[in-house]
């Protein structure tokens, strides 16, 4: 009998379980994906040029690390405490920071990337 805490034999798999499951439970990260095909539509719309694609794809894939990682934390801290410590919800909300810190980056590229381009299509 396998147990669930034992090393799986395909990292892909396993990976692919953790995202699907993080999909599944995490609100966050659902708005998250919903941001990164509006910009992906968007890049298509404005036709963005390869360095703005690179810089987009960029932020994405850092913002959905951020946030897998963030899911990830608040897990172990659940493991090791339910109740009410100081040192765990220490850890949640400088883990929920990082993640904050990063959208507001990524939301400011975001800004440069794309209103300038909204702009000449709406002055045009």
């Amino acid at each position: 009998m396998k147990l669930e805490n034992e090393k799986c034999s395909n990292a892909f798999v396993c990976a692919a379980r953790g995202i699907k499951e993080a999909i599944k439970t995490e609100a966050n990260l659902k708005f998250d994906i919903l941001v990164a095909i509006v910009i992906i539509a968007f890049g298509f719309i404005f036709r963005i040029n390869m360095i703005e694609w690179i810089v987009c794809i960029l932020a994405i894939g850092v913002m959905l690390f951020a946030e897998l990682m963030n899911t990830a934390v608040e897990a172990v801290v659940d493991l090791y405490t339910r109740e009410k410590n100081p040192q765990a919800g220490k850890a949640k909300d400088i883990s929920a920071g990082a993640v904050l810190v990063l959208s507001i980056n990524v939301a400011v590229i975001g800004l440069i990337i794309f209103v300038p381009k909204i702009i000449d299509l709406v002055t045009k």
